[in-house]
């Protein structure tokens, strides 16, 4: 029978915290105007391991049905951002989107180059180290979510979120 000694030997290093993360996401240089990347390294409240799925393909045989696995396909990946009173991030992510496709004249750019870049999930340990990183590869954002207010909310901080979609994340463990 399993014991607690034993449960608590196989959770090494005390478990893997969700309040220890880091996300790096470099934006493309026409939405930049300098420090977004390490603010956003701070002010990232909220996010996710990114998440994926094989589909399944169903195929009849006789009365009954073989599955057999499908094409991966990745779930889209959001953040939660702490909004600074010069609104850096938000109006490079608002820059960031305008640049695939402009408001006024529903032009943008073509070539995902120019609008897809690569972001990165570090999951640290307690000390700060990296545990394991995730590189989401040609991400690039989908929603900019409205940034709610109201006059019952005394003590708080704003916070915006911004939802992307990326081509396909890599994994490694660096220890």
């Amino acid at each position: 029978m399993p014991n607690i000694n034993e449960f608590k030997s196989r959770l090494r290093g005390g478990g893997a915290r969700a309040n220890q993360f880091k996300v790096t996401l470099p934006f493309p240089g026409y939405a930049q105007v300098g420090g977004e990347t390490s603010d956003l390294a701070f002010l990232c409240r909220a996010t996710a391991v990114p998440g994926q799925t094989v589909g399944n393909v169903p195929i009849p045989f006789r009365g009954r049905v073989l599955n057999i696995a499908g094409d991966r396909t990745f779930e889209p990946w959001s953040i939660t951002v702490l909004n600074d009173t010069d609104f850096k991030l938000y109006r490079a992510f608002e820059r960031w989107m305008n640049g695939i496709n402009n408001m006024t004249d529903n032009e943008g750019l073509t070539n995902p180059v120019d609008y897809q870049v690569d972001a990165f999930v570090d999951q640290l340990d307690r000390n700060g180290s990296t545990l394991k990183t995730y590189t989401l590869r040609g991400t690039f954002p989908t929603t900019l979510a409205p940034i709610d207010l109201s006059y019952s909310d005394n003590s708080a901080v704003e916070t915006f979120s911004c939802t992307f979609r990326y081509q396909y994340f890599e994994t490694d463990t660096t220890t």
